[in-house]
C-alpha cells in the first residue's frame, strides 16, 4: 500500500506543481504570468497577474507538499479550492474532458482529497514528523475548506459581464 500511495503523491503533486510552473514562467511550455493573467482574464476573472501568481504559487505549493507527504491536509485544501475554481470554468461544457469539460480538474480535486483521508503513507514527511493518523474530521474539514475557498474565490475574482442580460 505505501508504495502506491508513494506513486500517487509524486504522481499528482509533479502534476501539480507543472501546471503550477507553467502558469507563472515560460518553463514547462508555460505562457508565463502575463499567459496566466491573460487566461484567467478570458475565463472571467479579475486580478491579471496577481490571480495567476496566486493560483500558480498555489498549485506549486500543493504539489510539493503532496509531492513529500507533508502537511497533506493542508497540500488537499489548496488542490482543492484551485481546482474548484477550474471545475467552475469548465462546468458549463459537461464532464468530459474532449469537450474542455470539468473532468480533469475534478480528477485533481478527488485524490489530493482521498491522499488526505487515507493519509500519505509510511515514506512521507507526515510520517517522519509523527503527524500521523490524521483525524479523519480534520482531512473532511480540510478538504471543505478547499472546496469553500474556491467557490469563494470564483465569486469575489468574478469580473461582472459586460454584455447586459436580454
Amino acid at each position: 500500500m505505501d508504495i502506491g500511495l508513494l506513486i500517487l503523491r509524486l504522481v499528482i503533486g509533479l502534476l501539480f506543481a507543472g501546471h503550477g510552473i507553467q502558469k507563472i514562467s515560460h518553463r514547462l511550455g508555460g505562457d508565463g504570468i502575463e499567459g496566466g493573467a491573460a487566461e484567467f482574464r478570458a475565463d472571467g476573472f479579475r486580478g491579471g497577474r496577481l490571480t495567476a501568481a496566486a493560483a500558480g504559487l498555489g498549485q506549486i505549493g500543493a504539489g510539493l507538499l503532496l509531492i513529500a507527504g507533508a502537511l497533506t491536509p493542508v497540500a488537499a485544501t489548496i488542490a482543492a479550492g484551485v481546482m474548484t475554481v477550474a471545475i467552475t470554468v469548465k462546468w458549463r461544457n459537461g464532464l468530459w474532458v474532449q469537450h474542455n469539460g470539468y473532468e480533469y480538474p475534478l480528477i485533481l480535486l478527488i485524490l489530493p482529497a482521498v491522499l488526505a483521508l487515507t493519509g500519505p503513507g509510511r515514506w512521507s514527511v507526515d510520517q517522519v514528523w509523527g503527524l500521523l493518523p490524521w483525524a479523519p474530521w480534520w482531512s473532511a474539514a480540510a478538504v471543505g475548506l478547499g472546496l469553500a475557498s474556491g467557490l469563494m474565490t470564483r465569486a469575489i475574482l468574478a469580473r461582472p459581464s459586460l454584455d447586459p442580460e436580454p
